[in-house]
């Protein structure tokens, strides 16, 4: 995999997403390989490689991050009754460019 695979594929538009959300600033959309049932990625669209690399500047994306996962969220709790949210740091973050996932089912693949 890419060090960032979120700019370097979709944002770039090398590999095709289906949107779920979408602001000037924030993507939501459903995983291109996902490890649940009901698999979705929140990602910006400016690089910031993790959560520990957020600044003060940030602030506002940040926010409008959380309100986008807030939405796919009540979404996904609206249609299933349940979901999961979730952020990978350090050597669990594969692709190093900030992101959430939310999910609900069981995992698919490992």
């Amino acid at each position: 995999m890419s060090e960032d695979f979120y700019c370097e594929e979709v944002l770039s538009g090398n590999t095709p997403v289906r949107k779920v959300w979408e602001t000037e600033r924030v993507l939501a959309y459903y995983h291109t390989r996902p490890y649940y049932e009901v698999h979705i990625v929140v990602i910006p669209k400016r690089h910031i490689a993790s959560l520990l690399t957020v600044e003060e500047a940030d602030a506002d994306l940040l926010i409008e991050m959380v309100d986008v996962v807030k939405k796919v969220a009540s979404q996904l709790v609206s249609e299933y009754g349940a979901c999961r949210v979730m952020t990978n740091l350090g050597e669990y973050q594969d692709s190093k460019h900030l992101h959430w996932h939310v999910f609900f089912g069981k995992q698919i693949r490992e």
